[in-house]
């Protein structure tokens, strides 16, 4: 729950438990947030018969440990690729007794269901934006935001998947323009919030990577 990336609950924002914390290489100062990948137990008595896939997204961040070697504590160490799973999600790959498997792993595209979402916080001069629910590449290289009486505002990337904007948008409809990190597609979502938007809230769009 919760983690270096902002989804918050996981549940209620419809990531559940098939995540991963990844090490800093892959997590790459959270610009890797909401990727997703199939993993596979491969050459370890801990793993399954039929070498069973779990898909996971990345959530959270496997932060390094300098006190430890790479290969004996400090599996998140840089230059390691690493996954910190779920326990449900390392279930399905291998007996979790094991506690550290070596795997196979590919990025894969996020199937999701409906549009973007997007999380509000901050107040009428400083928006910050979550957003979640984020299909295709999974990820978010760049976002703007457009208010009904403004042009576009290029935002900054504040941590994990949350944007900002210093601008003073209270009283608009809100657009988005919002461009993958590994894909380079840009979505645009038009009068995703209405003019009485609030913090706090989530609003969903109606377009959404593949």
């Amino acid at each position: 729950m919760g983690g270096a990336c902002g989804y918050g609950n996981l549940f209620t924002t419809g990531y559940g438990t098939n995540t991963a914390a990844l090490s800093s290489t892959l997590f790459n100062n959270g610009y890797g947030c909401g990727t997703c990948y199939q993993i596979r137990c491969t050459s370890s008595s801990a793993c399954f018969a039929g070498s069973p896939v779990a898909t996971v997204t990345a959530t959270n961040l496997c932060p390094p440990n300098w006190a430890e070697n790479s290969n004996a504590g400090g599996w998140c160490n840089p230059p390691r690729t690493h996954f910190d799973m779920s326990m449900p999600a390392f279930k399905k790959i291998a007996y979790w007794k094991a506690g550290i498997v070596p795997v196979m792993y590919r990025r894969v595209p996020c199937v999701k269901r409906g549009g973007l979402e997007f999380t509000f916080q901050g107040n009428g001069y400083w928006l910050l934006v979550y957003v979640m629910n984020v299909g295709g590449g999974g990820d978010i290289a760049s976002m703007w935001v457009k208010g009904s009486q403004s042009d576009w505002i290029s935002m900054s990337h504040n941590w994990g998947v949350s944007y900002q904007a210093f601008a003073t948008l209270q009283g608009q409809s809100l657009s988005f323009k919002v461009t993958s990190y590994t894909t380079m597609q840009t979505l645009l979502a038009w009068n995703v919030a209405p003019s009485n938007w609030q913090v706090g809230l989530t609003y969903q769009a109606s377009v959404n990577f593949r």
